[in-house]
């Protein structure tokens, strides 16, 4: 076997970030105290290196695989990469200056963000079961240390414990159900096993064991009720500019675990594990919703938040159609360009000494500064589902896939359970509104971070009040 047959040119973005992560973290060595930032500056060159490489080199319009068939590149898997990339880019612009004044401005906080990254775009560009297997390993072991980073923090400390233990269980249900499927089927790729599927002679009481592990693997993977009691701890005692990407970027690579095994290469199983994601939907919309009205810690409040929001991608997946998926794709990126923002706001109240993690701490806000008032106000009501911004039609759409499918029920749950929800959003516009400002003093984030932050409120505005290009985007993605 020659390079020439493993066809490298769809890895190339792959290749080029795992090169840069290593080049940066070999660099960062020698790098004074004085030059630190130097790091942070050359991990945003490698995102438009990668950003530049995936668009015009590597990019393609027509599915291609690689390395055998493991790795396969396609128009879904080139969106959820640029959409990665901007992210990562966008969270690092707001944890500079957070970083910097606790003296945690160091190149591994920068290599573990590029490993991360890495570990997302091997399971979006994955058609193996072990291809899958790897990309999460390698993700989720960058994800620990990165919980972990602030070695000062007992709560860091025991935040990441929980979750490595947690994840070490969940990869493990995920590996087993994925040797039973080897086992009932034969095979790891993901073509061949919709191929095995569609020709139904497959043991199914074996299939359907495997089936639930991994199901149970990609629940803790999206954060799913009930196996989602790692979020919240996690989200808590995590740095905010680790928690800033822990929540956002990771869902990007869990809607592509969740496509990529379920509905492509399990799609010949659906009706089985369609129930199975039914529960899982319901669970996560109902308890999302309901334990978020209790909660006075905004990361724990944005950590119930997410659960919810789950929920809805699942629905979209379980509907099992390409207008599903569609509505589930579109949701995914809606939530992480709205979840960027939310975490963001909290780093803009935050400076040396204080972190901003309490609603009080949101309390008159307005009279501090209107402008950035107003774009918390954005993001909650994007994230509530309030026209019109974005975040209402990502809502719309999946329950419109899944009324399409007959699943009124469901809708139903969906729609009364938003309402439900809207409450502790509105309770934060409230406490910036209409209570007196605990804290006068001025916000201190620098120019890079408002103007990048004002943006980011205002996307979830004008995506809101013209969606047909991220729309139409989702529709060449998914055909």
């Amino acid at each position: 076997m020659t390079l020439a047959d493993l066809n490298l040119q769809p890895t190339y973005a792959e290749i080029f970030v795992l090169g840069a992560a290593c080049f940066i973290l070999l660099l960062d060595l020698f790098l004074s105290e004085r030059w630190r930032g130097l790091a942070a500056t050359l991990s945003l060159a490698t995102l438009v290196g990668a950003a530049l490489i995936t668009a015009f080199v590597s990019g393609v319009d027509v599915r291609v695989t690689a390395f055998n068939g493991m790795y396969v590149a396609d128009p879904m898997g080139d969106l959820l990469k640029l959409f990665a990339y901007a992210a990562v880019g966008v969270s690092l612009l707001y944890s500079r200056e957070y970083l910097a004044q606790r003296q945690l401005l160091r190149g591994e906080y920068y290599v573990l963000v590029l490993l991360a990254l890495l570990g997302i775009m091997v399971i979006v560009s994955a058609n193996s079961l072990l291809t899958i297997f790897l990309g999460i390993e390698l993700m989720s072991l960058s994800l620990y240390a990165l919980v972990a980073f602030n070695r000062e923090s007992g709560v860091a400390a025991e935040a990441a414990m929980k979750y490595f233990v947690l994840g070490a269980i969940a990869s493990g249900t995920l590996l087993y159900g994925i040797s039973i499927v080897y086992g009932v089927t034969g095979t790891f790729s993901l073509d061949e096993l919709a191929y095995v599927l569609r020709q139904g002679d497959v043991d199914n009481i074996g299939l359907l064991f495997g089936l639930a592990f991994i199901v149970v693997g990609v629940a803790f993977k999206f954060g799913a009720v009930p196996f989602h009691m790692w979020i919240p701890d996690v989200y808590h005692g995590a740095p905010t500019t680790v928690t800033l990407f822990l929540g956002s970027v990771p869902k990007i690579a869990s809607f592509a675990l969740a496509f990529r095994v379920l509905a492509y290469g399990l799609g010949g199983a659906q009706e089985a594990w369609t129930d199975m994601l039914t529960v899982l939907a319901v669970l996560s919309i109902v308890l999302g919703n309901v334990v978020a009205i209790a909660q006075t810690n905004i990361k724990r409040m944005l950590a119930y938040s997410t659960i919810s929001h789950v929920g809805f991608i699942l629905l979209g997946i379980l509907a099992g159609t390409n207008e599903g998926y569609r509505a589930a794709l579109y949701y995914t990126l809606v939530y992480v360009v709205m979840a960027v923002g939310s975490f963001g706001m909290i780093l803009l109240l935050s400076r040396k000494g204080f972190e901003a993690e309490e609603l009080d701490d949101f309390k008159g806000l307005n009279a501090r500064s209107p402008w950035f008032a107003a774009v918390m106000l954005m993001f909650m009501f994007s994230t509530a589902g309030v026209p019109p911004f974005v975040g209402f039609f990502a809502k719309l759409y999946v329950i419109m896939a899944v009324i399409d499918q007959g699943m009124l029920w469901l809708a139903v749950v969906a729609v009364l359970f938003s309402v439900v929800g809207a409450f502790y959003y509105i309770r934060v516009v409230k406490l910036m509104y209409f209570d007196e400002p605990q804290d006068t003093s001025p916000l201190m984030a620098g120019a890079s971070m408002r103007l990048v932050l004002s943006l980011n409120g205002l996307a979830v505005l004008v995506l809101g009040l013209m969606p047909g290009g991220l729309v139409d985007a989702v529709a060449r993605a998914l055909p």
